[in-house]
C-alpha cells in the first residue's frame, strides 16, 4: 500500500493542480490577522517580575529564562529565553486506501507565524491544552480516531523531539493509522497520496514542519514487495532503497550505537533556571525579549485572528528568528552505497544532550569571515551547484511558535575524491542505519527528520 502511494501521483482522488488550486483558495477565503502588541496587551498571559511570559490557564506553554553550562563546543556557558511546554501533543495522520492505494488526509492550516498563511499539516496538530479543550474552543477534527485507535490500525507511533534550541526537552507523539470506514472529507481537509505529498516537499513552504516529521518515519523500503513495480522509480530512488536494506555499510550500528554512546557520556550538559531580566545579553522591552545585538531570535506577542479555528482569536508569545537558517545533508557513494554525513549535535533543550543532526545545521546571518571559525562543511554545501545538489528547498518551522522562521534545507552529493576520515563529531550511515535510530525516541533531531522525509524515490 504504502509503496503504491508513493508511485501514484496522476490518476488521483484529486490531482496535484487541484490540490494546489485548493491551498490557493483557502489562502484567500480565511480571513487572517496578526498583529503585535505588547506583553502588557496579551489577553489570557501575564509576565512575571524575572520577565516569564505564562498563561493564565497554567497550560499551553511559557517562555522562560535558562542558564546553560556545557564542555561542548567553544562556548562553556550563556543564558537565554525557551520555550517551555511540558505537554506532550498530537501530530497525526488519517490513512484510508482507495482502489488499493493508500490515501493520506492532510489539512489545509494557517498557523499564526507562517510565512504562506496556509500549508499543509497533519490531520490532527494539536497540543494537550487544544485538544483538551483549555481555550473553551471547538475540539479538534478527527480527535477520536487518534484517541480511539487500536493497535491493529497503528501503522506508525513514535515519540520526537522538536527544536532543541528553542524548546526544552519538547516531544510529540508522532502517529499514523489506516481505517476502514468512511471518513467525511471536510473543507480544510484533502486525500492525498506519499506521491504527491512528496512532490509537494519540492515547493518552498508548502509542507509543514509537522508533516514531515511524521513522515519522516516512514522507512519506505520496510513495505516493499516482490508484487511491487519498482520500474518507475529514478535511479537515485532505487539507490535510496538500496541505502535503506544494504548490510554493506561503513560502519556497523553497534559501532555508531558506541560512537554516539561515548559522546553523550563525555559532554555535560547543565541547565538552570534563571530571570529573564537579569540576563546581560538580552533586554527585556514592552514589546520583545531581544539581544544587544540583534542575533539567533526574539521574543514577540501578538494578536491572531483566524477565521477557521478552533477559537477564532487568541493572543500569544511568537519567538522571531534575527536570520535564516541552513540545515543540508552531504551525501556519499562508498562501495557504491550511499551514506548520510551526519552530526552528533548538542543542544541546550534537548532530552538526552545529543542528537543526530543533518552535516550542516547553522545559522547564516552572522557566519564569520574566518574559514577556520565557520561550521564543518558549510562553505562546501554553500558552493555546491549543478548536479551535485539533489534537493534545495526553503523550508518552514513551526508557524505555531515561530514567527516567519524558514530553513533552506539542502542535500548535496559528494565524489569519491571526498574523504572518508572525518570530524570526531561526524559519521557516515546509510539510509537503513539511520531508520534504524529512526525508529527509537529522541536519536535524530527534528532537521534531520525534515530532510529524511523529503527524499524522493521518483524523477
Amino acid at each position: 500500500m504504502v509503496i503504491r502511494s508513493l508511485l501514484t501521483i496522476q490518476g488521483t482522488l484529486h490531482s496535484l493542480d487541484e490540490i494546489r488550486l485548493w491551498i490557493e483558495n483557502r489562502n484567500h477565503s480565511i480571513q487572517v490577522a496578526v498583529d503585535p502588541v505588547p506583553f502588557s496587551s496579551l489577553d489570557h498571559w501575564s509576565q512575571d517580575e524575572d520577565g516569564t511570559l505564562r498563561h493564565s490557564s497554567g497550560r499551553f506553554f511559557s517562555i522562560e529564562g535558562i542558564r546553560v553550562e556545557t564542555d561542548y563546543g567553544s562556548l562553556s556557558s550563556w543564558t537565554q529565553p525557551i520555550i517551555n511546554q511540558p505537554e506532550v501533543g498530537y501530530l497525526g495522520i488519517l490513512t484510508k486506501e482507495f482502489n488499493g492505494v493508500l490515501y493520506f488526509l492532510m489539512q489545509a492550516k494557517i498557523e499564526p507565524g507562517n510565512v504562506n498563511c496556509v500549508q499543509i499539516s497533519p490531520t490532527l496538530q494539536a497540543t494537550k491544552s487544544n485538544y483538551s479543550q483549555i481555550h473553551k474552543g471547538k475540539q479538534p477534527l478527527y480527535l477520536d480516531y487518534f484517541v480511539n485507535a487500536s493497535p491493529d490500525q497503528i501503522i506508525l507511533d513514535q515519540l520526537q523531539s522538536e527544536q532543541g534550541a528553542r524548546f526544552l526537552r519538547k516531544r510529540n507523539r508522532n502517529i499514523i493509522i489506516k481505517v476502514e470506514e468512511d471518513v467525511e472529507e471536510h473543507d480544510d481537509f484533502r486525500w492525498m497520496t506519499l506521491g504527491q505529498i512528496k512532490e509537494l516537499m519540492r515547493y518552498d513552504n508548502m509542507v509543514n514542519m509537522d508533516t514531515r516529521t511524521v513522515l519522516s518515519g516512514l522507512k519506505i523500503s520496510d513495505y516493499l514487495s516482490l508484487a511491487d513495480d519498482t520500474s518507475r522509480l529514478s535511479v537515485f530512488g532505487k539507490d535510496l532503497l538500496l541505502s535503506s536494506v544494504t548490510n554493506h555499510c561503513h560502519s556497523t550500528i553497534s559501532e555508531h550505537l558506541s560512537w554516539l554512546s561515548s559522546l553523550k557520556s563525555r559532554y555535560d550538559l547543565k541547565v538552570h533556571p534563571f530571570p529573564l531580566r537579569k540576563m546581560t545579553d538580552w533586554r527585556v522591552l514592552a514589546g520583545e525579549i531581544s539581544r544587544e545585538d540583534g542575533k539567533y531570535f526574539k521574543v514577540v506577542g501578538v494578536k491572531v485572528t483566524i477565521s477557521n479555528r478552533e477559537v477564532s482569536s487568541w493572543c500569544q508569545p511568537l519567538i522571531q528568528p534575527m536570520q535564516q537558517g541552513i540545515c543540508a545533508f552531504i551525501i556519499k557513494k562508498i562501495n557504491g552505497v550511499y551514506h548520510f554525513m551526519v552530526q552528533a549535535k548538542l543542544e541546550c533543550g534537548n532530552f538526552d544532550v545529543i542528537e543526530l543532526a543533518p552535516t550542516v545545521q547553522c545559522l547564516t546571518g552572522n557566519i564569520p569571515s574566518s574559514r577556520s571559525a565557520r561550521p564543518p562543511f558549510l562553505d562546501l554545501v554553500l558552493e555546491s551547484s549543478g548536479s551535485q545538489v539533489l534537493y534545495d528547498t526553503l523550508q518552514s518551522e513551526e508557524g505555531g511558535r515561530f514567527y516567519h522562521e524558514q530553513n533552506r534545507n539542502m542535500l548535496v552529493e559528494v565524489d569519491d575524491s571526498f574523504p572518508l576520515e572525518l570530524p570526531e563529531r561526524y559519521r557516515w550511515m546509510t539510509l537503513g542505519q539511520i531508520y534504524q535510530f529512526l525508529r527509537f525516541n529522541n536519536y535524530l533531531n527534528i532537521q534531520s527528520r525534515s530532510l529524511i522525509a523529503a527524499l524522493n524515490y521518483l524523477s
